[in-house]
């Protein structure tokens, strides 16, 4: 088990960044940046490259649709260069009103974008020409700048097609909500699925898994903030199903009911504090390991513990370093 961390800068990048390096001293592996609605998750890893020296870094992650892929390829190559060839790139596919809404691009076919788009930034990266494409074409080849042919490309998934895809064509899959339940039962057999279509097996794929966490003796306001959190995914397709694929049928079914009825705070005590204890972290020091461990037990290679609001996640990061 390697434990990683992820660290988004928030309001502040300098205290994002004293983070980051608290984490390499702590002996951390890995820290990952989120792409949301702030700064730019490649800007803030070079940022990190340049005050770091060990920790490897992730994107958790780009989605695809924000930039073309030479575009990407190009971003890439120079952090992995920067960072002395500690990059994880993550790319995934986000959601119909981040792409459209904001990007004003469209998701056709996800599984079968996401398989072509990573197919054209690896061929860069490696220095070959890339693959014919039918979303994107592109001639780009790097010049003046030595290929990577060793960068890592993650994808984020959460469907079953989408696990066997990043199996098949990643390095490494990149989980948020997916609890250790999911990930035994769901995550990891179709991983391997996808693997086995590759003529792989799953030594060396990396299975990075965002763990909430939080070094408190305050468990309820932790879980209220949690639920305050996960209020959007409760709503969203893909995230519902795999909440009830972990077995907590219950929780969606009383979410829906009270957003049936308009009330949002019977919606986020629909959130159990059964399923909350499965997904997150919290509590003293030996509650918080534990909560690690258990992800590490389901088959995660690289738990990553991410904070959770109005806790400290510094303290967090002292009860749960390795």
């Amino acid at each position: 088990m390697a434990i990683g961390c992820f660290v988004s800068t928030g309001r502040s990048l300098d205290r994002a960044v004293a983070r980051v390096k608290l984490a390499e001293e702590l002996g951390y592996e890995s820290a990952w940046v989120t792409q949301i609605a702030g700064r730019d998750a490649l800007t803030v890893l070079t940022v990190y490259a340049l005050r770091t020296s060990r920790i490897r870094l992730g994107t958790g992650v780009v989605p695809i649709y924000t930039r073309a892929p030479a575009t990407m390829a190009q971003q890439a190559v120079t952090l992995d260069e920067v960072s002395g060839g500690r990059l994880n790139l993550g790319l995934g596919v986000s959601h119909r009103p981040v792409v459209e809404g904001w990007y004003g691009q469209s998701i056709d076919k996800p599984v079968r974008e996401i398989r072509e788009y990573a197919a054209i930034v690896r061929a860069i990266a490696r220095g070959e020409d890339p693959p014919a494409g039918e979303k994107w074409r592109t001639g780009f080849h790097l010049v003046g700048v030595q290929p990577r042919p060793e960068l890592k490309v993650y994808a984020a998934a959460l469907s079953p097609a989408m696990l066997r895809a990043a199996g098949e064509i990643a390095d490494g899959v990149v989980l948020w909500l997916c609890n250790p339940n999911y990930i035994r039962d769901v995550v990891i057999p179709e991983v391997a699925t996808g693997r086995e279509r590759a003529g792989k097996g799953l030594d060396g794929f990396d299975v990075v898994a965002a763990v909430p966490a939080a070094a408190t003796d305050d468990r309820a306001a932790a879980y209220a903030a949690m639920r305050r959190e996960l209020l959007t995914y409760f709503s969203l397709p893909f995230y519902r199903a795999a909440i009830e694929r972990s077995g907590f049928e219950a929780d969606v079914a009383a979410f829906d009911a009270a957003a049936a009825q308009g009330d949002p705070e019977a919606m986020g005590a629909a959130i159990s504090d059964d399923f909350l204890s499965v997904l997150t972290a919290v509590g003293d020091r030996d509650r918080v390991r534990a909560g690690v461990a258990a992800y590490a037990e389901a088959g995660t290679t690289s738990p990553c513990v991410g904070p959770i609001s109005k806790t400290d996640f510094e303290a967090t990061l002292r009860a749960a370093a390795p």
